[in-house]
């Protein structure tokens, strides 16, 4: 046998991860990668890597000398060829730590199909290497076994998923990935087209108007696991293209959808990571959202709840609460248990905290045993301070922190503290699962700059029946047959019920400012076929990548999709985006400025 690459080698009859003591005495062929070579003086010891797992091969002269005069030249990441008999590990040598650990493949036969250079790190997990680095090298980071883990989670729940909806009679339909752009909240990708001159195609920010118009199409439950495209600025859960579960379902109410996910997150949650969840999830409005947890996606694994002082507050002299409650805004805050004892120092830096996501400044109290002490002792009376103590529940010992302002802005800031405070103690439980649904969010929301309102959701979404009539009279309070499934503090799946309704729909069109012409222009193919019958309907779209992130404990969605761009929306891997020639350029009409 000479050391040198080869292309002919024997196939492999059993995975590196497969064999057993049942397998004793029978003769194998391994195929994969040299994780770890150990030269031991007479023996070499070799751990060889598949996605399947690892086994440990035994080359000793007494097997074979040319084998294992092959196996010393042996490095990190070679890729063999392995013939030999499955035999017992000496006694006390077994390794717990590997499914294989209790046999020892003897080396009779060795074939190096691929040597490989020293790679830049090693193929092993918490290896604290810049993301950078395993991004270049994409095809050795995906090597290691946490990344192998999380991609083969990702491949199962995706035959979970298409089994699922298969069972309940939704039929998979493939939409577009060259489309017309439409508003739908972020900027689109625009493909130039080469035969039509100065005209461009978008990529799908989702599916949204092909599925409803699969609905008129008589195509009653939809699903379809698609690719999205949105350029916007990126973060740890955003990528330019990602996955979704797309659904979509004809005479349905809002019960219809969330009973669906319910049944597929419990049994994505028990087939795949043996955890029972409840059959329904908790339910929340918007408002009371906001107003317990300052979010609309809240993690509600630890307490910290918010409470509204305004109604104690309303007639202080204090200008800071006084005038903000007169003004419509409120004054609101929560108790952090057994902090009276925070210094100065400390208090002065979640001042500074709260400043820095835009509060004015922050108020706080603290319960001592003779008396409790405030910020603001020099402004508001001391019945005041245990009224601001009496709303958020605060007991001897606990601190409180307050801030006051807008509805929106006050509890938005409450809600970032919140979460600091509950990572600065260690609050947050591992190995919990919140879910949540939270509804009744605000259809439409005033954009002061452009001076019309604009969709929370999307403009297909259809308002509360009840709320319909404040269309005409006052638009901002409608409420939006809209839902979001939250997890642990994390948006998990969105949707709503859709207006199928012409005349709603040119309502809705007339207050985010489209007229009549702008509508024909961007949505005139469905407005003409909701013409021909469209049905009552409604659906939801899951964040696939941030469904796989959350199930194997990642925190960014980049560890669970095979090939990532980075937070510039760069691959490092084939650097792209890149510069294209002249010919192409001049083909599609375009000149680089």
């Amino acid at each position: 046998m000479k050391d040198r690459t080869v292309s002919t080698f024997k196939k492999r009859t059993h995975t590196c991860g497969e064999l057993r003591k049942t397998h004793l005495g029978t003769l194998v062929t391994l195929t994969g990668w040299v994780d770890v070579r150990r030269d031991l003086g007479g023996v070499v010891f070799i751990d060889l890597r598949d996605r399947y797992g690892k086994t440990q091969v035994v080359f000793a002269p007494q097997h074979n000398q040319l084998a294992y005069e092959t196996a010393q030249s042996l490095r990190s990441e070679y890729v063999i060829s392995v013939t030999g008999t499955v035999e017992d590990r000496p006694e006390g040598t077994a390794n717990p730590e590997l499914t294989t650990g209790e046999i020892d493949v003897d080396g009779t036969e060795l074939t190096i199909l691929n040597k490989a250079e020293t790679p830049p790190f090693p193929i092993e997990d918490d290896i604290g290497v810049n993301e950078d680095v395993r991004l270049k090298y994409r095809y050795l980071d995906l090597r290691r076994p946490s990344m192998q883990k999380s991609l083969l989670i990702r491949h199962r729940v995706y035959q979970l998923v298409r089994k699922y909806y298969d069972s309940l009679g939704f039929i998979e339909i493939e939409t577009p990935i060259l489309m017309k752009s439409t508003p739908e909240g972020a900027r689109d990708y625009l493909v130039p087209s080469r035969i039509h001159r100065g005209e461009f195609y978008a990529l799908p920010q989702s599916p949204q108007t092909y599925k409803q118009i699969l609905m008129v199409a008589g195509f009653d439950r939809y699903f379809q696991i698609v690719k999205c495209f949105r350029d916007e600025d990126l973060r740890a859960d955003r990528q330019p293209e990602f996955t979704q579960i797309d659904v979509e379902i004809s005479f349905a109410d809002e019960n219809d959808v969330l009973k669906t996910v319910e049944g597929l997150i419990g049994q994505l949650w028990k087939e795949v990571l043996n955890v029972e969840l409840p059959s329904t999830f908790a339910r929340l409005t918007y408002k009371d959202a906001m107003e317990r947890y300052g979010s609309d996606k809240p993690d509600t694994r630890f307490g910290l709840e918010i409470a509204d002082c305004s109604s104690a507050l309303a007639n202080s002299g204090f200008r800071v609460f006084g005038e903000t409650i007169k003004k419509g805004g409120v004054v609101a805050g929560f108790a952090v248990p057994g902090l009276a004892n925070y210094t100065r120092n400390q208090l002065d830096g979640l001042t500074d905290f709260a400043k820095s996501i835009g509060a004015g400044g922050l108020v706080y109290l603290k319960c001592n045993p003779e008396k409790v002490e405030s910020s603001v002792d020099k402004f508001v009376s001391s019945e005041e301070v245990n009224a601001m103590a009496t709303a958020i529940g605060a007991k001897t010992g606990d601190l409180g922190l307050f801030i006051s302002g807008p509805w929106q802005k006050a509890y938005s800031i409450l809600g970032s503290l919140r979460l600091e405070m509950a990572n600065r103690l260690n609050l947050i439980p591992e190995g919990k699962w919140n879910f949540l649904w939270v509804m009744d969010f605000p259809l439409l929301e005033f954009d002061a700059e452009e001076k019309r309102y604009v969709a929370v959701h999307h403009p297909f979404t259809s308002p509360r029946p009840e709320d319909i009539p404040l269309l005409e009279t006052d638009p901002g309070k409608a409420r939006a047959r809209a839902y979001d499934l939250v997890l642990n503090g994390t948006e998990l799946a969105g949707g709503s019920i859709r207006i199928h309704d012409s005349e709603l729909q040119s309502k809705m069109f007339s207050l985010m400012g489209i007229d009549t012409e702008e509508a024909r222009l961007k949505f005139g193919f469905m407005l003409d076929a909701f013409k021909y019958g469209a049905p009552p309907h409604g659906g939801i779209a899951y964040g696939f990548d941030r469904l796989i992130m959350l199930m194997t404990g990642q925190k960014s969605i980049r560890d669970v999709i095979a090939f990532p761009k980075t937070a510039s929306a760069v691959s490092l891997m084939d650097d792209s985006p890149s510069e294209v020639d002249k010919k192409q350029l001049d083909e599609l009409h375009i000149r680089v400025v």
